[in-house]
């Protein structure tokens, strides 16, 4: 059998969870059948079997949602060989919806996130936002399988489109990296970060977008424990006007408490499992999350999380367990603020318990969160079709 699988990011251009779900899943799934990469952007040296596709030049200048349908073309057309095309995020869907059509082969979607659950992104992109929605519903309503990287996952995806069929939709956790992603001793790139390795630490890592709850964190840290350092890896803002929203509410709780480190550039992934590992608590205010792989790289350096309870997030952090998830309702935004403010400050008030969630986090990943594992279940569904 061989695989075509469309993704827009691919590395060495790896810069959210779908990306790094991609990196990680093809080797694996490479174990077991053929896979042709098709990704975007410029030749991947050194890659065998991976095909990248660039925007045809007549729309360089173009709205950015026409771009990426014009990618899509590319890979459309080099796709004629293959058994069955695996579309990853509503870039590379219509790829995936297009081959189907044109070269009468299966095609596979991975849900990582969805465009109705992100109505945010319409400040972003306009009426690149509205194309985007309708390539993702054309693509998941006439897909053969849809994977959902959670049971949560799945729920919204019937939510939102209640013309698919159930018996379409399957569960397929994402996995973790547990031999890269491991408690690291090493202390030089967190004193680099500008962070105090002897001084308890709260730890975000994530873009600078409504989704990953940022402003929520640091509303918060008002009230966490002053002795804690805040750091925040966090980078690319959606739009100018969230860019100006950070800068001014950073600056508010760096003037209102110390410690405060804001780590604005991507850092290098074996620098950010030092930060995560260097942490007391690692926190994840997301208002949205399919799944959530940062918490699983926290949980595999072994640190404690403290998380929202929305999405996928539940199946990975174990309340009580492994960490403290907080209840997030968009009208009761305060209550959420507190909350994680309190989760915070009972794991720095007792770092041997912060310190057994972390403990039971690795154990945790270890054995429930393998590339492995969700390949072997991918071809499964491959299989099926």
């Amino acid at each position: 059998m061989r695989i075509g699988l469309l993704t827009r990011e691919y590395p060495p251009d790896v810069y959210g969870g779908a990306g790094v779900h991609v990196e990680h899943l093809v080797p694996a799934l490479r174990e077991l059948v053929g896979v042709d990469v098709h990704c975007f952007g410029e030749p991947r040296a050194g890659r065998p079997d991976t095909y990248a596709h660039e925007v045809p030049s007549v729309l360089a200048g173009a709205n950015p949602a026409l771009q990426t349908l014009g990618v899509d073309l590319s890979m459309v057309a080099a796709l004629s060989e293959v058994d069955l095309v695996h579309s990853h995020t509503w870039y590379a869907n219509m790829g995936g919806h297009l081959a189907k059509v044109l070269h009468e082969v299966p095609h596979v979607v991975t849900a990582h996130s969805l465009e109705p659950r992100r109505p945010w992104k319409a400040e972003q992109l306009g009426g690149g936002y509205r194309l985007s929605s309708w390539v993702e519903r054309t693509a998941y309503e006439n897909a053969d399988a849809v994977i959902a990287v959670s049971d949560g996952m799945r729920r919204d995806v019937l939510d939102c489109y209640p013309a698919l069929d159930p018996a379409r939709v399957h569960v397929v956790h994402n996995g973790i990296d547990t031999v890269f992603y491991h408690p690291d001793p090493g202390r030089d790139a967190v004193r680099a970060a500008g962070v105090n390795p002897d001084r308890p630490s709260v730890v975000f890592v994530g873009r600078i977008t409504r989704q990953k709850g940022l402003a929520h964190l640091v509303a918060a840290a008002h009230e966490i424990d002053r002795d804690a350092q805040i750091v925040l890896c966090a980078g690319a803002p959606d739009t100018p006007e969230i860019a100006e929203e950070t800068e001014k509410a950073v600056a508010e709780l760096s003037a209102a408490r110390s410690g405060v480190v804001w780590v604005r550039r991507m850092l290098p992934t074996a620098d950010v499992r030092q930060l995560l590992s260097a942490a007391t608590v690692f926190v994840c205010p997301s208002v949205y999350e399919p799944l959530g792989i940062v918490n699983l790289e926290a949980m595999a350096c072994g640190t404690a999380v403290v998380a929202s309870d929305v999405g996928g997030i539940p199946e990975v952090v174990a309340d009580g367990e492994t960490g403290l998830l907080v209840h997030f309702d968009e009208h009761e935004v305060e209550k959420f603020r507190t909350g994680l403010a309190g989760a915070v400050n009972t794991l720095l008030a007792h770092p041997d318990r912060a310190a057994a969630m972390g403990a039971a986090g690795r154990a945790r990943a270890e054995r429930q969160f393998s590339w492995e594992q969700a390949a072997a279940r991918t071809v499964e569904i491959y299989q099926g079709l």
